[in-house]
């Protein structure tokens, strides 16, 4: 009974038996380098550790491999490269010089408002949350202590509240006037 089990090919895979894992590891050999695709379709190379800096880059590298470029169709190219730019230099950063970032944040984030709330989307997108933290806490700053007419006019937004509207949110609010 024995010679007969020998003999008896090796039973297929069952259907449901995961394939081997893809790791990142695997795709070092292949390449340090990562495509990231642009909604313009523009191919960015960039270092393996600064892609994968975005949690949604490092994800579908491990998913897909890095042989292929990463479709970020909801990035733009402009804002793309700044976001690259940011990766790149606390990707330095952190080997280099840890602790210097504050001022050169300061810097990077002096920027048009069309390109300050492009990158906390593409931040927000990406999935890298100190850039996420570093945009939105610069929109806040700029919000701090202003009164909503202020802000209105700061970020060019139109009231569209009629008086009486206004009036009311006023009253429902009355409590966050209070110090």
């Amino acid at each position: 009974v024995s010679q007969r089990l020998d003999r008896l090919p090796a039973p297929p895979p069952h259907p449901l038996t995961p394939a081997p894992a893809r790791t990142m590891a695997d795709d070092e050999e292949q390449s340090p380098f990562i495509k990231l695709k642009s909604k313009q379709e523009e191919i960015f190379e960039v270092e393996r550790e600064v892609a994968c800096r975005s949690v949604t880059v490092k994800n579908m590298v491990e998913d897909t491999g890095s042989d292929t470029p990463v479709p970020l169709p909801m990035v733009d190219s402009k804002i793309l490269i700044k976001v690259i730019e940011y990766c790149k230099y606390h990707q330095q950063a952190e080997q280099t010089m840890p602790g210097d970032e504050e001022n050169w944040d300061k810097e990077f984030v002096k920027v048009d408002d069309e390109t300050l709330f492009n990158l906390i989307l593409a931040a927000n997108y990406l999935d890298i949350k100190s850039l996420l933290d570093l945009t939105c806490k610069t929109v806040a700053d700029e919000i701090k202590g202003k009164t909503p007419e202020e802000i209105r006019v700061r970020f060019n937004i139109k009231n569209d509240f009629t008086p009486e509207e206004e009036e009311e949110v006023k009253r429902e609010n009355a409590w966050c006037e209070e110090r």
